[in-house]
């Protein structure tokens, strides 16, 4: 099936599904976010916590719905290491004990810490292994039984830059270890559910330009990137829902990132 925003008979392509956007209130999740509901998906979204960017989004979500009846909602889940941050277990209980189980799941959220190896703690080894790989896998677990009972599902994971194979890294090694990990959590999945109609893949973003990204990232985004385009959110999310369309890729580890690594 090739890419396109709707079905001829005018219904979304995801119309009656429901899709959960994991870090969905801005960034990358938010164009993934937004491109699911133009493509009639009951989208969900979490943020972490700006109660003032999730109402903006749910405003942008239900303007670009296809949906005749708008079913769109969210909330702020905190993960991590502050107070009132949950623990990667308690997180995945409270986001799917305030929702039916998605057929669509997108994790679009997993915490960033540069910093040299011999200086890495065990503190931010747990936090960014605990955020970016455990958390993924036990919300991947979770909703997989619903997704093979009903013979269809959808999960995408999203990796770090440079991380779509094994490779050595300088001053990102825990995060990057953890989503680099996530290659094996959606092969995983693809080996026993998809059978049952349900795909997972991993997609590795380039560096991108995200209203995230701080003056000084961007300077080093064009410095790495030589002249040439950064990457939007936008580019990334057409790539994302192209592959979560798709029941001919499963299991893959898609590095969209110009080609350039970093």
């Amino acid at each position: 099936m090739g890419f396109c925003d709707e079905c001829p008979d005018g219904e979304g392509i995801f119309a009656g599904k429901r899709a959960l956007v994991v870090g969905g209130s801005g960034g990358i999740g938010k164009a993934v976010a937004l491109g699911l509901a133009k493509r009639g998906a009951a989208v969900i979204i979490t943020g972490g916590n700006s109660p003032e960017r999730l109402e903006n989004t749910l405003e942008e979500i239900g303007n670009e719905s296809s949906m005749v009846e708008k079913r769109h909602s969210g909330f702020l889940c905190k993960i991590g290491l502050s107070d009132e941050g949950l623990s990667p277990e308690e997180a995945a209980a409270f986001i799917l004990g305030k929702m039916p189980s998605p057929d669509i799941l997108v994790i679009s959220w997993g915490p960033f810490n540069k910093i040299a190896l011999q200086e890495t703690t065990s503190e931010n080894w747990r936090f960014l292994v605990e955020s970016n790989l455990i958390f993924p896998g036990i919300l991947t677990s979770l909703v997989l039984c619903d997704m093979v009972r009903r013979g269809w599902g959808r999960i995408l994971l999203f990796g770090g830059t440079g991380t779509a194979e094994f490779r050595g890294f300088s001053d990102t090694v825990a995060y990057s270890t953890a989503k680099t990990a996530l290659g094996t959590l959606a092969k995983s999945v693809a080996k026993t559910a998809g059978k049952a109609g349900v795909c997972c893949n991993v997609v590795c973003p380039g560096l991108t330009a995200t209203e995230y990204t701080t003056p000084s990232e961007l300077a080093w985004y064009n410095k790495k990137y030589a002249g040439r385009k950064i990457l939007t959110a936008e580019e990334i999310a057409y790539c994302a829902l192209e592959i979560l369309q798709s029941a001919n890729i499963n299991g893959a580890i898609i590095p969209v990132d110009s080609g350039l690594w970093v």
